[in-house]
């Protein structure tokens, strides 16, 4: 019964791609960042061979690797979650998804606001835990949402669960996903809930992504299509607007994805288990804490022999991230980023290293090789026709 687990560790890109200076990203590398850190220690990823990795320059290479690698170069224009996320699935986007950094246009706000008969706080660029702060009592008072975007292709709603009640809350954001269409077609509406009282706000974990489809068919839509089971956990969900998925499970934190993740290992099940870790991104790299960040790549390592004990037979592991997202620069967004890739299975061949890749969608072909499907998908697969099988 073959199973592939495919972990997406969230930004944890391993240094600047070849045009990060176009994106404003050049000397960014995430990896290297976290690890400067006393807090970071990822001795059993190392083992596998993820400092093997081309242009990773961190810790003592592995002599002898458990596992087999590449470096992975977003062929995609962009550099945010959704497109992140659809490349690996096999999707590449020619061109980005919009973004706003003067904020959303006057036609968008006037419409979102006639829609929910609520007033729009803000309108801008902004760190989603500033924006609360600054924002927070004047929404209380007056009931207006606070609506925001980031660097990334994003329209934001943030409101306290006192004032706007979550399911609420949820429907205006699929009132903006109605809206933002065309050439404002972003890539989430995102729900923000928060509590507390003013000066002492915080963010619960009731948040809700609400994407737009990916607009060609991914390795998700062939597997299910071919009657895999396809699980979901974390954001993974919301990022492919449930499409191509028969079962997920949404997550607190990294911890709660990892349990998640053990959980579905224990399960007989066929096909493939993708999952998202998102707190290296959203806790750590947007608020540039260094240590932050280094103590999650720590905990993820601690856990990873639990993960490798609970494989089977036939199982892949495949771990890798979506974008970078530099700790340490004075930037508090995305950075661009190749990506590491580490293949590991008891039926994979160790120590091969597959070097800089062309597209993340190769490893959205290698998933589809494996279960022997062809993709209709970009990208090209890693098992090369079975060759790395042993």
């Amino acid at each position: 019964m073959k199973r592939v687990f495919l972990i997406v560790l969230d930004s944890v890109g391993i240094g600047e791609m070849p045009d990060a200076a176009r994106y404003g990203d050049e000397g960014s590398n995430t990896l290297k960042a976290a690890s400067k850190s006393p807090y970071f220690s990822m001795e059993n990823m190392r083992k596998l061979g993820y400092f093997n990795i081309d242009g990773v320059e961190i810790g003592a290479k592995e002599p002898h690797p458990g596992g087999s690698y590449a470096r992975m170069t977003e062929k995609s224009q962009g550099k945010d979650t959704t497109i992140g996320h659809w490349e690996i699935a096999g999707v590449i986007s020619e061109k980005p998804l919009p973004v706003y950094p003067e904020g959303f246009p006057d036609e968008i706000i006037k419409e979102f606001s006639e829609k929910t008969g609520r007033g729009v706080l803000c309108n801008r660029p902004y760190s989603g835990t500033e924006v609360i702060k600054d924002y927070g009592e004047e929404h209380m008072r007056t009931g207006d949402l606070i609506v925001y975007t980031s660097a990334d292709s994003v329209f934001q709603i943030a409101a306290h669960e006192d004032v706007v009640p979550v399911e609420q809350l949820y429907e205006y954001c699929r009132i903006a996903r109605k809206i933002l269409t065309g050439e404002h077609n972003v890539g989430r509406v995102i729900a923000r809930p928060f509590i507390g009282t003013p000066g002492n706000f915080t963010r619960t974990s009731r948040r809700h992504d609400f994407s737009v489809e990916p607009p060609k068919e991914t390795m998700l839509d062939q597997l299910k299509e071919s009657g895999y089971e396809v699980l979901a956990v974390g954001k993974i969900y919301d990022i492919f607007a449930g499409r191509g998925i028969t079962e997920f499970v949404r997550t607190t934190d990294n911890g709660d994805g990892i349990s998640k993740l053990l959980q579905y290992m224990d399960r007989e099940f066929e096909g493939l288990c993708f999952v998202n870790l998102v707190d290296y991104d959203m806790l750590y790299g947007h608020r540039n804490d260094v240590d932050g960040y280094a103590k999650a790549l720590t905990f993820f390592d601690g856990k990873l022999p639990e993960i490798l004990e609970k494989m089977k037979e036939e199982d892949i592991l495949m771990i890798t991230a979506d974008h970078g997202c530099d700790p340490s620069t004075p930037s508090t967004d995305h950075s661009r980023e190749y990506t590491p890739l580490v293949l590991y299975g008891k039926k994979i061949k160790a120590g091969i290293n597959f070097h800089t890749r062309d597209t993340f969608a190769d490893i959205g072909a290698t998933v589809l090789e494996y279960f022997g499907i062809k993709p209709r998908i970009s990208g090209k697969g890693l098992l090369d026709n079975g060759t790395m099988l042993l």
